[in-house]
């Protein structure tokens, strides 16, 4: 098969588009034929050799396709069903054919269009997860989501809303973003240095995928009970200690929540939370925005725009057995 590898730790320099032997399917494994799939940030700092790799190695954690084989154990699909899946654990997805476990496959919704649904496994399964299952949001509650119009991003504003929020702000860094941020539906949208003294105490559950020095700025948001979600580290600028005498005194919390490790760990959990997404999207009550679909031999110069952070919404990888538009 044809696929772009990740050959030296270089970022987007060093991956190359090669001939590759395709995975098959282990057991309890679904091996799928790759039409598209969504490209993100963390794969970016797969190419730097943040999260190391046995090299060379495919890259991708989010696909949609057809399912090409059935590994032993797996029942439920038939080759050449229509599936969107998560592989992340393995990657696979900038490669035409990936091998995931079966509980991480879903079958694509009647009538969604396949290179939507390659945008959906990542961030709009992240959102659900965290904020449902590990954030305990409740009804009514106030929420906070930085990078708001990321595909992460958005994707959290979105499900609390669906979630029952009562109110969902949204904080960008520049004046565009502000404006992109309002279409998605947001209650309000600040910039970064708009939050001061005057925003303290507003919140039960501030979402973060960017980290740095910000991340002890959103402890202050809190209020009584409320939660820090920690979903990313997207300004790589190290570690931030955070006093626990600081959160025992404010009744506050910091959770984390990550993605790959769960899907490691409960892949049975993970997958009825993807079914859930592609549902929430297909019916429109969640709009992931696919700004752009490119042929996958552009993955470096994708991961290089969203290493800028300079992106909205989702780009989607197309293989040649997809279509463009």
């Amino acid at each position: 098969m044809k696929a772009v590898q990740i050959t030296r730790y270089d970022g987007p320099e060093g991956l190359s588009y090669d001939t590759v032997d395709a995975p098959e399917p282990g057991t309890s494994e679904i091996a799928i034929d790759v039409h598209y799939a969504g490209a993100n940030y963390v794969e970016a700092l797969f190419a730097d050799g943040l999260v190391p790799n046995p090299l060379p190695w495919v890259p991708g954690i989010e696909v949609s396709g057809s399912v090409r084989a059935l590994g032993d154990g797996v029942g439920g699909f038939s080759v050449g069903d229509a599936v969107a899946a998560l592989t992340i654990n393995n990657g696979g997805g900038y490669g035409q054919v990936a091998a995931t476990h079966a509980d991480l496959v879903a079958p694509l919704p009647a009538g969604m269009d396949p290179a939507l649904a390659a945008a959906v496994p990542s961030n709009t399964t992240t959102a659900l997860l965290a904020l449902e299952k590990v954030a305990r949001l409740a009804r009514g509650e106030h929420v906070l989501v930085h990078a708001a119009v990321g595909g992460l991003g958005s994707q959290f504003g979105q499900v609390a809303r669906v979630l029952g929020a009562g109110r969902v702000v949204g904080v960008v860094g520049s004046e565009g973003k502000r404006r992109a941020a309002r279409e998605l539906g947001y209650d309000d949208v600040w910039l970064r240095d708009e939050l001061t003294d005057a925003t303290a105490g507003q919140f039960d559950v501030v979402v973060d995928p960017v980290a740095g020095p910000g991340r002890i700025t959103s402890l202050g948001l809190l209020r009584l009970g409320g939660r820090l979600l920690a979903v990313g580290d997207a300004a790589q600028s190290g570690d931030q200690l955070i006093s626990s005498n600081s959160l025992w005194f404010n009744g506050t919390g910091v959770l984390g929540f990550n993605l790959g490790a769960l899907s490691a760990e409960r892949p049975d959990v993970v997958g009825s939370y993807l079914r859930q997404a592609l549902a929430l999207v297909a019916t429109g009550q969640v709009h992931v925005q696919v700004s752009d679909r490119v042929p996958v031999q552009d993955a470096p110069r994708v991961l290089t725009a969203l290493r800028t952070g300079n992106t909205v919404g989702k780009t989607v990888l197309v293989h040649p057995t997809g279509r463009i538009s």
